[in-house]
């Protein structure tokens, strides 16, 4: 194999990001017969995380420890990533589409001088060539790119190209790289994390969000609960968000996160463009509003009109009893 595609994984508090294993379906699919190279940087040791890498798909996986990689930096990352690329000389790069995606690609796709393709959802075979499709006017519309010159660079929405099943019989080597991470400008000192404990929102194949319709931080208890009997993760709109109802961690929208849920229960939600901009294109949606006239029920697949209070407590009822 001659060819090789980097996938650069994400590793958060020693597992790696479902996004990750997407993306090497990815470049499986980008180009069937070429070497598949996982790219994995932390703190920590990352000898099991890269036989995990292999069992989903990739042939080989280079690791990069080093103190500096305890948390994100675009500088910390980059260093790393950009000396094992000169080392390499890879025909293409492959990434999730998540906060650190669209940090770092662009940087380095600069520093290559390279076409970059963000968002992609799906990608197609046109005669041999790779066609990228990627929503635009907020999701609205999709367009199809390719790119010009043998240089292939992409990132992944989560959740649309499904990893490869994994199998843990597959062997490929993990190389730990010493890479020199030094003159950092920004030094990360402390993250806090706010978000719900859980199901990663980005990542969750159940979503229940709530809107300005919960009317209050206590309103959100039923939508946990209901989350929890799916085993789903919990996001709200802009409007519940700005109304201190829950923290903006959770906000789903064109200025918050964009998922693409299997399910997506809308709560309370009226259906503002902004909001569609990031959930409309989840596989089933659920609308819960006891205003017929919402906007929400244009976009969702099955309408429920009613006050919320009394649906959300009959729904995980009825669920419970299913699931039994």
């Amino acid at each position: 194999m001659s060819d090789k595609l980097l996938v650069i994984g994400e590793v958060r508090d020693n597992d790696i990001r479902n996004v990750s294993f997407e993306a090497i379906a990815a470049a499986r699919q980008i180009n069937a017969d070429a070497e598949i190279v996982g790219v994995l940087l932390s703190d920590n040791d990352l000898a099991n995380a890269g036989k995990e890498f292999i069992a989903y798909g990739a042939d080989s996986v280079i690791t990069v420890t080093h103190d500096n990689l305890k948390n994100y930096t675009s500088e910390g990352y980059g260093q790393a990533v950009l000396e094992i690329i000169d080392e390499l000389s890879p025909n293409g790069i492959v990434m999730g589409h998540t906060s650190i995606g669209k940090d770092l690609t662009p940087k380095i796709a600069s520093r290559l001088s390279a076409g970059l393709i963000s968002d992609v959802v799906d990608i197609e075979n046109d005669g041999g060539e790779a066609v990228y499709i990627r929503p635009i006017y907020s999701g609205k519309a999709f367009e199809k790119k390719a790119f010009e010159d043998d240089f292939t660079f992409v990132t992944i929405r989560p959740n649309n190209i499904p990893a490869l099943e994994k199998d843990a019989s597959r062997s490929g080597d993990v190389t730990a790289k010493d890479v020199d991470i030094k003159d950092l400008r920004t030094i990360v000192k402390e993250v806090v994390r706010k978000a719900s404990e859980g199901v990663d929102l980005s990542e969750a194949d159940v979503i229940v969000a709530g809107g300005r319709g919960v009317k209050s931080a206590e309103g959100f208890k039923p939508l946990y609960e209901l989350a929890d009997v799916l085993g789903g993760a919990v996001g709200a709109s802009r409007g519940a968000c700005d109304a201190d109802y829950c923290d903006y961690a959770l906000q789903i929208g064109q200025t918050g996160k964009v998922v693409t849920p299997d399910l997506y229960i809308a709560v309370g939600i009226s259906g503002a463009i902004q909001h569609l901009a990031g959930m409309s294109n989840s596989k089933v949606i659920v609308a819960i509003n006891k205003d017929p006239e919402s906007n929400i029920f244009n976009v969702a697949d099955y309408g429920i009109v009613g006050d919320l209070f009394e649906v959300i407590p009959l729904l995980i009822e009825e669920i419970k009893k299913v699931k039994a």
